[in-house]
């Protein structure tokens, strides 16, 4: 039982408690966590209408997922509630027609790029079109996203009222960002628009 009091607790990350920072005058960022040993860095990001990111190149990956409004790039455009991968080498451009507020998760950042080139596309997932599994009672997700490689992976949860999972351990780190409802564990309650992190 020492053990577990002593495994490292969740840290809730509350949005509102993180200032905008400007990036150009139609982009502002607040940056809610960061780990610099993977070089992962989770993002809030708000484009307003007609902002543009240059043409660049994901010198890692990102996830992103649209809160409200939507972007595009040469490959598509991921609407609020839509989920997109850009894989590492993956060259691009991102506009907001009508501005957008976006959740990302970096790995490895971003350098300018000359031109488009052939490199891997961006992706676009919509979970609407994703059936639910049931993984647990009371718990169904769709997998949005996974990578074998590095056993990574992006789900959308939905947990029924009431459902508690038992005690369990992380092999691995966890970000949770909350939707709707709640999810609390020994140390907090994650709300709406909040986000926790559980590390390995």
């Amino acid at each position: 039982m020492a053990e577990e009091k002593s495994a490292p607790p969740s840290q809730l990350i509350v949005a509102g408690e993180h200032e905008w920072r400007a990036m150009s005058p139609a982009l502002k960022a607040k940056i809610l966590w960061s780990d610099p040993a993977t070089g992962r860095e989770l993002r809030l990001t708000r484009f307003e209408p007609g902002a543009r990111l240059a043409l660049h190149r994901h010198r890692g990956d990102e996830l992103v997922y649209v809160i409200e409004g939507a972007i595009s790039d040469e490959f598509g455009t991921v609407r609020a509630g839509d989920f997109g991968h850009r894989p590492q080498g993956c060259v691009h451009t991102v506009t907001s027609a009508n501005g957008a507020t976006v959740l990302a998760l970096l790995t490895g950042g971003a350098e300018p790029a000359a031109e488009l080139g052939n490199g891997p596309r961006s992706r676009v997932v919509v979970p609407s079109e994703i059936p639910w599994t049931e993984v647990a009672p009371g718990m169904r997700r769709k997998a949005l996203w996974s990578d074998e490689a590095t056993r990574r992976r992006a789900d959308l949860v939905r947990f029924d009222p009431g459902v508690k999972l038992p005690l369990h351990r992380h092999l691995g780190d966890e970000i949770i960002f909350m939707l709707e409802g709640s999810n609390a564990d020994e140390w907090a309650e994650v709300l709406p628009g909040n986000l926790s992190y559980r590390p390995n």
